[in-house]
């Protein structure tokens, strides 16, 4: 136990000592807060302000069309009509879509009552695709000029068309319903992954890229005289563990210090409040403590068969998919997290440290479920962890040659 603390302690103050750690530690919450700040800036400035011009031989219509894009205060559109239009009128504002002085031309066609067609013209297919706002606006208008043809005030026609929100209630287990946010739910589910999986992965990888350097530098063999190659193994994992909890904890109580500022409070409040669970707090180190030991003893076995980091590249996809099949599984959590795959998602061992802690902000997990997770993901480790300690202890002393399966297989009968 003594040469494992030393093995530990030693790999823990080496790395926290490094300026990879340093840099990653400020510049990884900086990075997700400017796309957290890029997501939102896009979401509510981009595609906005575009100047639309309607032509229809039906003023009526043109006019409640208008009226109905501009009470869009988020599109924010800039609207001129000409109805009814001319060819040459027509022509003219194609030229002025081709000299960009309008995004677009709106043409309403509504010589037929009973069928009223509509294009919009633009420079090309994709700023036709961000209109839209204008299928809205256009039905809208269509039904609130009919409705007045056919005797409505034009108040009693709003109120027939005014938007109803609907706000979103959460239904724990004890039966309290509590409000919830869509929109920060799936920026907290991915939040939460990108926090967990770079750790994970970015120490897996230079846990296993340490062990081929001192392998090829055959510090090994002098380290060997004085602790076993399972306590070196260990040591190894314990320190570089100890460096990624360091990091979580820096950067939590560095938003902790964040969330009482007052900038926070006009950040994180309506479509983008974020907030997390007892139950988040509490499972989220474990998921990390045990994603990290499962992939950084999958790391430390596929080093231990490798004579250089190119040999090692080769093996890069097996921690990998399971971090994308994680990724991709989101998106069907975020549609229904009590479905087959999410529950399969957050029981596999190999995903489960991605997911399980994304799903429990989205739904309330039972209780059996996330005991049969951490059980499962627990006896993996465990299992992993023998195995690469088998790998470990003899493919650390060889030189020269890539390790074949069939000498793999006689690594692990090894006693």
């Amino acid at each position: 136990m003594r040469n494992i603390l030393l093995i530990a302690k030693r790999e823990y103050l080496e790395q926290i000592r490094g300026r990879a750690f340093k840099f990653s530690t400020i510049a990884m919450p900086l990075l997700i807060a400017a796309l957290l700040a890029f997501s939102h800036y896009m979401g509510h400035k981009a595609n906005t302000g575009k100047h639309i011009a309607i032509v229809a031989d039906d003023a009526a219509l043109a006019n409640q069309v208008r009226q109905q894009m501009l009470d869009d205060k988020w599109a924010q559109y800039k609207v001129d009509v000409t109805a009814p239009a001319s060819a040459e009128q027509r022509e003219e504002l194609q030229q002025q879509v081709r000299a960009k002085a309008i995004d677009g031309v709106l043409a309403i066609d509504a010589s037929d009552p009973q069928k009223v067609t509509a294009t919009i013209t633009s420079l090309s297919v994709a700023d036709a695709s961000v209109y839209g706002g204008l299928q809205n606006a256009l039905n809208r208008g269509i039904i609130n000029e009919r409705m007045i043809a056919k005797g409505m005030s034009q108040v009693e026609a709003d109120a027939v068309l005014a938007k109803v929100s609907i706000d979103a209630l959460q239904l724990d287990k004890d039966g309290k319903i509590g409000k919830s946010n869509g929109s920060a739910t799936v920026i907290k589910a991915f939040l939460i992954l990108f926090i967990l999986s770079i750790p994970i992965m970015l120490y897996g990888l230079d846990m296993a890229r340490a062990i081929i350097d001192e392998k090829t530098s055959r510090i090994f063999e002098v380290m060997l005289a004085v602790a076993k190659p399972s306590d070196l193994l260990a040591g190894k994992l314990l320190g570089v563990g100890g460096v990624g909890i360091t990091q979580i904890v820096i950067w939590v109580a560095g938003a902790s210090v964040f969330m009482g500022t007052s900038l926070a409070a006009e950040l994180l409040t309506g479509d983008i409040a974020i907030r997390f669970s007892w139950q988040e707090g509490i499972f989220f180190p474990v998921y990390f403590v045990l994603g990290f030991a499962l992939f950084s003893a999958i790391f430390s076995g596929l080093a231990a068969t490798c004579e250089t980091a190119n040999d090692l590249q080769k093996f890069m996809w097996v921690p990998i998919i399971p971090l994308y099949t994680s990724m991709g599984l989101l998106g069907v959590m975020i549609k229904d997290p009590n479905s087959a795959w999410s529950i399969a998602a957050t029981l596999c061992p190999l995903t489960s440290p991605y997911t399980m802690v994304s799903r429990m902000g989205m739904a309330v997990v039972p209780f059996w479920q996330i005991t049969l997770s951490v059980l499962l993901l627990v006896l993996t480790t465990w299992a992993m962890l023998w195995f690469s300690s088998r790998l470990y202890r003899v493919g650390i002393l060889m030189y020269g040659k890539r390790a074949t399966l069939p000498e793999i297989a006689r690594w692990l009968r090894y006693s």
